[in-house]
């Protein structure tokens, strides 16, 4: 979720800025919720130390939690122009536009925060405007280099400016904070001008309907969607939210110029079907995304059948390859073909292989590698691996690591609170609250609620009444027996409690809904929610 801070001073003085703040998604684990966000409370605690939120580019990951927390932090955010006009408007979505105000710094820009000198690096990404982050102080250089890789040719933007990196390893850079996401992978990530080739042939091949899938934030991706299809007399529709908001953060920082005008959904289903071509949302199988929908039936406008293609112009993100593969599945059994990755070269990386981290490691030459960015044995492989290159130290981190870095070197010195938040429904809740827990628990054992009255003399006069939630019904009459089993079971662990504790309505509720609970388990081998519901007359 790329949460850095960066601060610099004594610990009573010190000042921090915020570099970058997103979020991930929820999956089979965190049911009910979507968005997942890191927990801002370490710098909450000290945000009237906050300087501001620097961002280096506008993929989710990397600013998608700031509009859900600016209101913790409450800072001046500086991003370039695309990411800029992206991050307005979700502060828009969230009722924040007179407050939190979004400073526009110039490519290449550089500017001062506080103690901080900082500076934009010229990068190659799968979105516009990437940059790394030449970070000054009075201490020493840093180089933060967000996501990147190297493009010889980028088809958008500006080429990674080599000279700009080594200009700063002249200068002396104390540590890189450096991406790690594709260290396993030998060579380079590609381009994405050999996409655009091979993108035009495949759409060629291709007879009816054709959908193109691909993350919304590749720009030149979706530029190349664009031109492959209308090279091959496709006009082009947009479908998905994400798409038509890329497009026109594009559009306003002069991209997708010579597109020719998008069709709208309505009228997509009046042109041939060699004729169009859709642009999707939804290549991670994301269930209410337009291809999830499309694949159901359940879109408005645009459906696909038998003859028409669908083709992924994206990777598996790894713990999405259930969800993207039932999508697969369900577009095939309406005898749409379907063409990915695999198949053709359709899809390039946006980080760097081995052999981009080496030039990168030539160009900068730290004194301390820095990795961050995947799993744990990503990092370590990154950190062996710049050592043999060169480099003098590595420092592995975890979320929450505090690293002291200065000219003798880096080491960990401490461990920050680095826990998740859940936008759950309208709320933001802590990942490990109650009803979590609880609802992981109702995934795999359902809910029992029991209502009973007692008098006042410690007698039952109505129930104990069940009812049941995710239990199996095997037909018949055996649901009816199984809640009359536990029915009895609550009523016998009450004949057994003495009559002073019969007319205690918290200690009733607790003696029956653990009676519930085990004579549940006995019959049926699992242990349900149980909620006891006691009246005292």
């Amino acid at each position: 979720m790329n949460l850095n801070l960066y601060g610099f001073g004594p610990e009573e003085d010190r000042k921090w800025i915020i570099v970058d703040c997103g979020v991930t998604f929820g999956d089979l684990t965190t049911p009910g919720v979507d968005v997942i966000m890191p927990d801002p409370r370490f710098i909450e605690e000290r945000k009237h130390q906050l300087l501001g939120i620097v961002l280096t580019h506008a993929h989710e990951d990397h600013m998608g939690a700031v509009a859900y927390l600016w209101e913790r932090l409450r800072c001046p955010i500086w991003a370039t122009p695309f990411t800029a006009y992206l991050m307005r408007d979700r502060l828009a979505e969230r009722g924040l536009s007179n407050e939190a105000k979004v400073r526009e710094i110039s490519l290449t820009g550089r500017f001062d925060i506080g103690p901080f000198d900082l500076e934009l690096i010229t990068l190659t990404h799968s979105i516009p405007e990437p940059n790394g982050l030449a970070i000054r102080t009075p201490a020493g250089l840093i180089l933060h280099t967000g996501d990147w890789k190297i493009d010889p040719e980028p088809l958008i933007g500006a080429p990674t400016d080599p000279e700009a990196i080594k200009a700063l390893g002249r200068e002396g850079i104390l540590a890189m904070v450096c991406d790690s996401t594709n260290v396993f992978t030998p060579g380079e990530a590609g381009s994405e001008a050999g996409v655009r080739e091979s993108l035009t042939k495949v759409i060629a091949e291709q007879k009816g309907k054709v959908a193109i899938a691909a993350f919304a934030s590749n720009v030149a991706r979706l530029e190349t969607a664009i031109l492959a299809a209308e090279a091959n007399g496709r006009r082009v529709c947009l479908v998905g939210r994400s798409m038509h908001r890329m497009a026109g953060a594009a559009k306003s920082v002069g991209l997708l110029q010579s597109c020719a005008p998008f069709v709208e959904e309505e009228e997509a289903g009046y042109f041939p079907s060699d004729k169009i071509a859709f642009v999707c949302t939804g290549s991670q199988g994301e269930p209410r995304a337009a291809l999830s929908r499309i694949a159901d039936r359940s879109h408005r406008n645009v459906t696909l059948t038998d003859g028409d293609t669908v083709i992924f112009s994206s990777r598996v993100i790894p713990g999405n390859e259930r969800s993207i593969y039932d999508l697969m599945n369900r577009l095939a059994l309406r005898g749409v073909k379907i063409i990915t990755e695999r198949d053709r070269h359709i899809h390039v990386s946006g980080h760097p292989c081995r052999d981009e981290l080496k030039q990168m490691y030539e160009w900068a030459k730290p004194k301390v590698a820095i990795p961050v960015h995947g799993e744990a044995r990503h990092l370590i492989e990154h950190a062996a691996y710049a050592k043999q290159l060169g480099v003098p130290s590595a420092v592995i981190p975890a979320n929450g690591s505090l690293i002291a870095i200065n000219a003798d070197g880096a080491r960990i010195i401490d461990e920050a609170p680095a826990g998740r938040l859940h936008l759950d429904g309208n709320f933001i809740v802590d990942a490990e609250a109650s009803s979590m827990r609880e609802r992981r628990k109702m995934a795999y054992g359902g809910a029992i609620s029991v209502a009973m009255a007692v008098s006042g003399k410690g007698e039952i006069v109505s129930g104990p009444d069940l009812r049941a939630l995710g239990v199996p019904d095997t037909g018949g009459d055996d649901m009816d027996e199984f809640l009359d089993a536990l029915a009895d079971a609550a009523e016998r662990a009450f004949a057994k409690m003495g009559n002073k504790a019969r007319r205690d309505e918290d200690e009733v509720e607790e003696v029956v809904r653990q009676a519930v609970r085990r004579e549940a388990n006995r019959l049926w081998g699992k242990k349900p929610i149980v909620e006891a519901m006691v009246l005292m007359v």
